[in-house]
Parts: structure tokens; C-alpha cells; sequence
């Protein structure tokens, strides 16, 4: 019975390096194992992010699930909510909180500093229990490291979805000043929880952003006829994967940075396969390298991505019929430090079908084939 993988390495595309002879971080990398797939299959360039939309993780990703995001986007918190089981009313609304470190009014580091999980929860434990008498219509809720929620509920909170967030990853080394909420309320909250966090002799901060209502999606199976699983670090994509029905699978020592349990998602997926039809993994580092604009993290993100999870999948796989499907969810260039809408390579190859392919695996060799509607190629790797 044949078997379907996608493997989402999450921001390994980016913009040529002038300082490196105009080479990507995939060209520069060594991917032995991406480069067999790719001399094996099918190379191309994808474009996930419709025009008009923010070029973030959250549309990427629904584009890779198969999901059309020009009709099911709602903003990242929305999705994150269903991975951590919140429920939401018709007029509530939530939003993603990043716990940073800001200096002198830049944003420093929009992850404070990889903060780890037990510093964060007793951060949003504090900020409940501070808060909780002058804003009784929110909640803030634990998610993985940085990466936390706030629900407000109130008679206004839908016209919160409206106003202008920015992402804190957006304005790494910038000053705050010109990206801060677009809202009196939300001004107001970030001031009082950092104030909070000060008198609690915290360095950290707050910030707001990616808001939105409840977040639902078709069921997979029904739009595909696949039982599946997801595995990931991110409440983010285990969120996507949730709302389309897929079964979550919870790997050991998995981060959403370089420090993951490569290995062990590719295992976890190979093992699932055996009852399942598809597996999505998901990894997370090259995407946080690519958001600190060091080139040595993000080029041994990727040479760890290829090496224990491309690697391990196909020195361990055992199906006789077994489809993979490779890429980035989008670009994360160094220069920038944060996300572009830019097209991005994939790779199908089939252990079941010879066909002769591309040389390696990076931007410059996938232009002879080309998906305008990033949420189609799902379907066409499925029924190919």
C-alpha cells in the first residue's frame, strides 16, 4: 500500500548571499540526501503565500495541508488555540503573546532568548494572577517557550481583529515604537503585564500580535481520503493538523530549535506509517536561524534536517511503495531576518518510480517546473 510523507523544513529558503558568491544557504549547505532525492525526482519551485496575504508560517503551512488560505486564514493565534485546546466563543478573540527582550525600545531578541518552558509559564502564571483584577475579560494561556495566547473576551472584542499587529520577529534590531498595536486596549495591557514583569525583577517583555476568531478547517480525510499524523514542536502547525483531523503524535526532545530530536520525528513517522496513510513532519530550526541572521546556525540547521530526518527516513524506510514531498513552508532570507512571500523549491521523489532529476536541491535549479497555488501541489503529489 503506498505510503505519502511531506517534510516541512520550515524557512531553508532565502534570498543569494552577496558575501558568498551569490549562493543560498542551500547551495552552501551539504545535503547529500536532499540532492539524491532531488537527482531522483521532481524539482520545482512553489509558491504557498497568495498575494495580499502576510507572508507568514501560518499561511505557508495551510497551503502545504491543502488548504486554500485566501478562505481559511484567520491569523496565527487562531490557529495555535485549537493545538492547545482552547475554546473559543463566536466573539472572542486571541492572540499570539511572544515573551522578547527589548533594550532601550529595540527589539533585542523576539524569542527572549529562547526562553525555556518553565520561565514562561511562571511568566504567564505571574501575569494572570497580577492582571486579573483591572483586565477581568482576559486570560493568558502557556504555550511552548516564546510562543504563548491571550483570549480577551468583551461586547468589543471583535473589532480587535481588525486593527494592525506586527509580527516581533518582523522588527528584530528595530525600534518598537512604529510597530506597536494599533490599539489603546492592547497598548495598555502590554504596559501593564511589563510593568509586572519589572517590579518581578524580570528583563522580560510582552508583545501582541497575529490575533484572530475561531479557527476551523474541512477534515483531511474527507478532502483527501488519508488518515494521518503531524509531528512538530510548534503549536502552530500541530494546530493545523488538529483542525484537519490529523492525529498529533508527541515525539521526546523535540524544541522548534536546533536542538530538536531530528531523528526522532523521522522515526516517530516511519513507525506511524504503518497505520497511517501520511505523516507530515515538521522542523522548526532553519527558520529561527534564518530570524537571527546567522548563516553558520542556519546552514547546520539544514545539514541536521538533511542528514537526520531526510537521512534517517531514507536509510530506515522499509515501505516498498513510499511518496516524499520536500520544501520549505517559505523564505526566510538572512539579509532580512524575517519571512518573504517568495516561491520556494520542492521536491517529490517516489521510491517506486525512476525519473531523472536536478543536480542539488536549492532555488536556482527548481525553475523548470512552477505551482502558482501553493495549496494545490498536495493533491498532485497524492495523486501522482
Amino acid at each position: 500500500m503506498r505510503k505519502f510523507l511531506v517534510i516541512i523544513g520550515d524557512g531553508m529558503a532565502g534570498w543569494p548571499l552577496k558575501n558568498h558568491e551569490n549562493k543560498t544557504t542551500l547551495e552552501l549547505a551539504t545535503t547529500t540526501n536532499l540532492d539524491f532525492l532531488t537527482q531522483n525526482g521532481e524539482l520545482g519551485l512553489v509558491k504557498n503565500v497568495p498575494d495580499g496575504l502576510p507572508p507568514g508560517s501560518d499561511v505557508a503551512n495551510l497551503s502545504i495541508f491543502g488548504y486554500n488560505p485566501e478562505l481559511y486564514y484567520q491569523g496565527r493565534a487562531s490557529i495555535e488555540a485549537v493545538s492547545q485546546n482552547i475554546h473559543l466563543d463566536k466573539d472572542d478573540v486571541v492572540f499570539r503573546v511572544n515573551i522578547v527582550f527589548m533594550e532601550q525600545g529595540i527589539m533585542k531578541d523576539f524569542t527572549a532568548h529562547h526562553i525555556g518552558n518553565e520561565e514562561a509559564h511562571n511568566i504567564i502564571s505571574l501575569l494572570n494572577e497580577k492582571m486579573r483584577d483591572r483586565f477581568p475579560f482576559i486570560e493568558f494561556y502557556p504555550g511552548v517557550s516564546y510562543r504563548n495566547l491571550m483570549v480577551i473576551k468583551n461586547e468589543d472584542s471583535q473589532s480587535l481583529t481588525k486593527i494592525t499587529t506586527c509580527p516581533p520577529h518582523d522588527i528584530t534590531d528595530k525600534p518598537v515604537v512604529s510597530y506597536l498595536p494599533q490599539s489603546d486596549l492592547l497598548l495598555e495591557i502590554m504596559q501593564e503585564a511589563n510593568n509586572i514583569l519589572r517590579a518581578a525583577h524580570r528583563n522580560e517583555s510582552i508583545w501582541l500580535w497575529g490575533q484572530g476568531g475561531k479557527f476551523a478547517i474541512p477534515n483531511f480525510k474527507v478532502l483527501f481520503n488519508l488518515e494521518g499524523v503531524v509531528i512538530t514542536a510548534v503549536d502552530l502547525v500541530k494546530g493545523i493538523g488538529l483542525a484537519a483531523g490529523l492525529k498529533y503524535l508527541t515525539v521526546p526532545g523535540i524544541t522548534g530549535f536546533i536542538d530538536t530530536n531530528f531523528t526522532g520525528k523521522a522515526r516517530y513517522a516511519l513507525e506511524a506509517l504503518k497505520n497511517s496513510d501520511i505523516a507530515f513532519i515538521h522542523v522548526e530550526a532553519p527558520d529561527e536561524a534564518g530570524h537571527m541572521g546567522d548563516l553558520a546556525l542556519k546552514k547546520k540547521a539544514i545539514e541536521e534536517f538533511d542528514e537526520k530526518v531526510v537521512g534517517t527516513i531514507l536509510r530506515e524506510n522499509t515501505f516498498e511503495e513510499l511518496a516524499i514531498l520536500v520544501l520549505p513552508d517559505h523564505a526566510t532570507p538572512l539579509e532580512i531576518k524575517t519571512h518573504s512571500a517568495d516561491a520556494v523549491p520542492y521536491v517529490i521523489y517516489r521510491n517506486y518510480r525512476h525519473v531523472q532529476g536536478s543536480k542539488k536541491y536549492c532555488e536556482k535549479e527548481a525553475v523548470n517546473n512552477y505551482v502558482d497555488e501553493g495549496y494545490k501541489l498536495l493533491g498532485c503529489f497524492i495523486k501522482g
